[in-house]
C-alpha cells in the first residue's frame, strides 16, 4: 500500500517529512482546520505527489491553488457533485473524492462519482470534515462494490498496526490503494513526528 501523510503546513517540517519518501503529501485549503495552509509550500521530490484537501470550495479557488502550489490531486472533503468533480477532472489533475463512514455505509452513494474520479478516499465519520482522530469500521468495505482504487483514512496510527496487517490480507483490501494519516502523527497541529512516521512508513 502506497503512504499519504496529510495536514502539512510548516515548511521545515515538509522539507522532514518529505525525506521519508511517502507516496503524497496532503495540503488542507480550509479555513476551518488548525492545519489550513496559507504559506508557501516548499520544492519537494517529484515522485512525492502534492495533494490539495478543499471542503467545498469554488472552483475557481481550487484552480487558484493548484497552479500556486503545483498541486498534481484534489482531495475533495465536502459535498460536492458528480459534475463538478468532472470539472475538475478536465484539468489534467487526479481527483480523490471523500466519503465519510462511521459503522455502515450505503455503497450507492459512489456510483455517480465513478467516472469522474480517480480515487474515492474513506474516512471516519464524525464533528470535523477530517482529522477526528478515531478509526471508522474497516469491515464496512467487505461489501465495497467498486473496483474504483481507494484510500484508507480517519484516526489510523502506529496502534493500528496490526489491525493494518490483518486488513491488508482481507478481500476488503483488494482496492485500496493507499493508506492516508494525520492528526495520530502530530507533535501539535500539522507539525508530523518524523521518527514516528519512518517507524509506521517500515512496518506499513
Amino acid at each position: 500500500m502506497k503512504l499519504k501523510i496529510c495536514g502539512m503546513r510548516y515548511e521545515d517540517n515538509i522539507r522532514a517529512i518529505a525525506t521519508i519518501e511517502p507516496d503524497y503529501l496532503g495540503f488542507i485549503f480550509f479555513e476551518g482546520s488548525s492545519r489550513h495552509v496559507s504559506a508557501s509550500i516548499p520544492t519537494v521530490s517529484a515522485s512525492i505527489k502534492k495533494v490539495g484537501v478543499f471542503v467545498n470550495a469554488s472552483y475557481d479557488t481550487i484552480v487558484e491553488k493548484m497552479n500556486t502550489y503545483q498541486l498534481q490531486a484534489v482531495q475533495l472533503h465536502g459535498e460536492e457533485t458528480p459534475e463538478f468533480c468532472q470539472s475538475l477532472h478536465m484539468l489534467n489533475v487526479e481527483i480523490i473524492k471523500v466519503f465519510s463512514i462511521k459503522n455502515e455505509f450505503n455503497f450507492d452513494l459512489l456510483s455517480p462519482y465513478e467516472t469522474v474520479c480517480d480515487f474515492f478516499l474513506f474516512d471516519t465519520k464524525g464533528p470535523l470534515a477530517g482529522g477526528n482522530g478515531y478509526c471508522f469500521n474497516w469491515s464496512v468495505l467487505e461489501k465495497y462494490p467498486s473496483s474504483k482504487p481507494y484510500f484508507l483514512s480517519g484516526g489510523i496510527g502506529l496502534e493500528n498496526l496490526d489491525q493494518l496487517q490483518e486488513f491488508k490480507n482481507s478481500p476488503a483490501a483488494t482496492y485500496c490503494h493507499a493508506v492516508d494519516v494525520n492528526s495520530q502523527f502530530e507533535m501539535a497541529p500539522a507539525k508530523k513526528d518524523k521518527k514516528l512516521l519512518e517507524k509506521f512508513k517500515h512496518l506499513l
